[in-house]
């Protein structure tokens, strides 16, 4: 019997990008509190990447301990070196957020987990590189103006997808990856599992 999928995740891009993928998942909140484990994390002094990488463990062994089936559990960081960035609480801190990467490169962590019967089976970290243009001031009042609430839900306060991609002069990585979740690779591991024809 196939197993059933389940996103333990409340991202609407995720389950977008699968569903547009033509992967059914079933969703499921995994009520985990990432404020307190972020900053545990930053306390223990982890690197970003693992700190995404723990945040998605997390969420898929807590949902898979009580539902049958691969869960897969995903998060997102943005890392400007070694420092952190959370999604901004407001449109002012969606505008600093902008202010203190523009002209920078960053790195967006996306690490994705997969568990079954509680316990992780697969990992995968993906780890897009996108350099952002100098921006003015103007631009950067006329852009979050534009695009309003819609910033508070991402890490970087952009979606590459609509306006955010004025923001850019290079990305390195894939588009997938940039929205949150690492399409490929995770496709290739549902087929060798039989859960998607190969």
């Amino acid at each position: 019997m196939t197993p059933e999928i389940i996103l333990a995740s409340g991202s609407e891009s995720r389950r977008k990008v699968l569903a547009a993928a033509g992967v059914e998942a079933r969703t499921v909140k995994p009520n985990v509190d990432e404020d307190a484990l972020k900053a545990g994390f930053r306390l223990e002094g982890l690197p970003v990447r693992e700190q995404a990488m723990r945040l998605a463990e997390m969420k898929a062994t807590k949902v898979s301990a009580r539902e049958p089936g691969l869960v897969i559990g995903g998060d997102q960081m943005l890392a400007l070196g070694d420092e952190a960035f959370d999604k901004p609480a407001d449109l002012e801190g969606a505008k600093a957020h902008l202010r203190r990467m523009s002209g920078q490169t960053h790195t967006l962590e996306t690490a994705i987990v997969i568990c079954e019967n509680g316990v992780p089976v697969w990992r995968h970290l993906a780890r897009p590189k996108l350099t952002m243009r100098p921006l003015t001031e103007s631009f950067i009042q006329q852009y979050v103006a534009r695009v309003g609430e819609p910033l508070l839900s991402t890490v970087g306060a952009y979606q590459l997808e609509g306006l955010g991609a004025q923001l850019f002069t290079r990305i390195e990585g894939d588009f997938f990856s940039i929205l949150g979740l690492p399409l490929l690779p995770l496709l290739d591991y549902l087929r060798t599992r039989g859960v998607l024809p190969a």
